[in-house]
């Protein structure tokens, strides 16, 4: 097991966490549009505000931006540059699957780098083998080059 598997699977939710994943599983649930919305995100800054956002899709898939960003980008527009204490992202089940649950998916490696330069101590809230788990940025993104020397 690797350090980061270990770090991921000892982390566990609190009462806030629950709270951010059913915020971003609500959001989800109302705007979900096949082939448009399945990803939903929340985002809950450092001085505890919370935003929200989903994905953009295209039928140009290189032109889509994650819920990942744009939550992020919510947060800096409306709250400043405050840090990330903790993000989510769910995902709402195509129309034609089996399984209807909204599910608790990982960052892609696009958006672990801009967590992660946005906020190096970010905690994020990714799948595990019991349920939702909790993990440093650092964790999902070891060893990544960084150019910028604030770190918050």
């Amino acid at each position: 097991m690797t350090k980061a598997a270990k770090l991921t699977k000892a982390a566990k939710l609190t009462k806030a966490d629950l709270e951010l994943i059913e915020i971003a599983s609500d959001l989800i649930r109302r705007h979900y549009s096949n082939d448009r919305q399945n990803i939903g995100a929340a985002l809950r800054t450092r001085e505890g505000k919370v935003f929200t956002g989903v994905n953009l899709d295209t039928h140009l898939r290189r032109m889509a931006v994650c819920a990942e960003a744009v939550v992020l980008g919510r947060a800096i527009t409306e709250a400043g540059d405050t840090g990330i204490e903790t993000i989510v992202a769910v995902r709402h089940p195509d129309l034609a699957a089996v399984d209807r649950s909204i599910a608790v998916v990982s960052p892609c490696g696009s958006c672990r780098e801009l967590i992660f330069d946005y906020d190096m101590k970010a905690r994020v809230i990714v799948p595990g083998e019991d349920g939702p788990t909790v993990a440093l940025i650092t964790d999902l993104l070891p060893n990544k080059y960084v150019r910028a020397t604030k770190i918050r």
